[in-house]
């Protein structure tokens, strides 16, 4: 082989590396922006799963309320002796609004619950994909620093290796966008 060979293929090699560790800062870039996506998109979830939540807790305890002043009422309803017909039939109906009331916060709380846990499986969901983006991030950093230390040593193994790091980048992209590992 003549220098002038082995400078055209050092000029090439050093092409394909400045080529290869710009697509992965590229890449890097795009996965950057995916894992800030998902880890916002599960801290907003983490806050709605709260209001949620506290909403359920809110209904809980005006149900509770009502059941205890049911059960109030009822007993001194109750322990009352010789009442009117009208008297007894407005406790009745009182009675009746309070069982109505309870019902209602108990299909409300029910509804409540549904959502609290749809928006727990979204941000579960979201903090999964951040995390496999997260990973697939730090892949393409590893293989950008050894491209990086590969063109100041002239050391094509550290390319290669660089190079082989991106299959763990993309696995872990991928399996943030498929999850399925």
């Amino acid at each position: 082989m003549s220098n002038r060979e082995t400078a055209e293929q050092k000029e090439r090699w050093q092409g394909w590396l400045a080529l290869s560790t710009a697509i992965m800062a590229v890449l890097a870039a795009l996965t950057t922006l995916y894992m800030g996506k998902y880890s916002s998109r599960a801290i907003m979830a983490q806050g709605q799963e709260s209001d949620q939540w506290a909403h359920y807790q809110a209904k809980s305890i005006k149900g509770h309320t009502f059941e205890i002043s049911r059960q109030a009422l009822e007993l001194q309803y109750r322990s009352q002796k010789g009442l009117s017909p009208q008297v007894a039939a407005d406790y009745e109906k009182v009675l009746a609004k309070y069982g109505d009331e309870i019902k209602r916060y108990e299909a409300e709380k029910k509804e409540i619950k549904a959502k609290a846990d749809g928006i727990a499986k979204g941000k579960g969901t979201a903090q999964d994909r951040g995390g496999n983006f997260a990973y697939s991030l730090i892949f393409l950093q590893i293989a950008i620093m050894l491209s990086s230390l590969a063109s100041l040593t002239k050391r094509h193994y550290l390319w290669y290796i660089g190079m082989l790091a991106t299959v763990g980048w993309l696995f872990f992209f991928l399996d943030g966008w498929l999850l399925f590992y």
